[in-house]
Order: structure tokens, then C-alpha cells, then sequence
């Protein structure tokens, strides 16, 4: 499982030119499901990216979380962070799983975001065509991957 943290000042999701989500200051997180992706990938990113201290105290020094800045997230579905660009221009995407396995999966992290943080998460529409605006803070923007612990 991939997932791509960004702080930001605010978000906003569009799909068909209508607002479907937005937050403001907080997190937009972008993940990827892979095949081999469980329950113990999940729960590793959930558990990380809530506690992911990556907002300014009173001092300016990154040693906040979402929760303690009162911050909010949006969590979006992005099977191309998967992409493999090993051979040739055109990244191949085998390595996505199939809807089957990452709609469940993208459902299943998104709960357990809104369980740790203890409010509802701002999310996207599984599959659709979305535009995301934001403003990226700092900027900040991190990627991390579940199997590499």
C-alpha cells in the first residue's frame, strides 16, 4: 500500500465540475492498493499517517500531528501511485489491484482514519474522474510505502 501525505492550507475535490469534498488546513492523502496489500498494511499507514507529525508547534518545528493542530483530511483513491516505469514512456500498472480488492481495501483505510481521528474524512469517489485543487503548505509532501517499514 502507497500513500502520498500532503499537507495543505485547504482542498478541494471536484468531479464533473461540481464540489464533491473539501477540507482546510490538514492532509490530503493520495493511496495506491496493491495485490499483496492486508489488513496489517492498513493499519501500519493508518496508525502512521494520523500520528505523522508534520505540523508546526509554537516554535515553527514540525513536531505536530492532524489531530493536535485540529487539522483535517481528505483521503483519495490513486491507483498510479502504483505505476511501474521500469520499461519504455508508458508506466504500466499491474501492480494496482483489480476493484475487487482496493475498493474494499480504500473503504476499509478510510474508516479506520475516521476511527483514529475520531471525525469524519473528506474523501473522493472510487473510479470517478476528480480534479483536486489545494494549496500545498510548506510545501510538505511525503510518500510512504507499507512495505518498506
Amino acid at each position: 500500500m502507497r500513500a502520498v501525505i500532503q499537507r495543505v492550507r485547504e482542498a478541494q475535490l471536484t468531479i464533473e465540475g461540481a464540489c464533491y469534498s473539501q477540507i482546510g488546513a490538514g492532509m490530503v492523502v493520495l493511496l495506491g492498493v496493491t495485490h499483496d496489500d492486508t489488513e496489517e498494511d492498513l493499519e501500519y499507514l493508518a496508525q502512521k499517517i494520523v500520528k505523522m507529525r508534520i505540523f508546526d508547534d509554537e516554535a515553527g518545528v514540525m513536531n505536530l500531528d492532524v489531530q493536535q493542530v485540529g487539522g483535517e483530511v481528505m483521503v483519495v483513491s490513486q491507483f498510479t501511485l502504483l505505476a511501474s516505469t521500469r520499461k519504455g514512456n508508458r508506466p504500466s500498472y499491474i501492480a494496482a489491484a483489480p476493484e475487487a480488492v482496493s475498493r474494499p481495501m480504500y473503504e476499509q483505510f478510510v474508516a479506520r482514519v475516521e476511527e483514529l481521528l475520531g471525525h469524519r474524512v473528506a474523501t473522493g469517489q472510487f473510479g470517478a474522474d476528480m480534479q483536486i485543487a489545494l494549496i500545498n503548505d510548506g510545501p510538505v509532501t511525503i510518500c510512504m510505502d507499507s512495505k518498506n517499514r
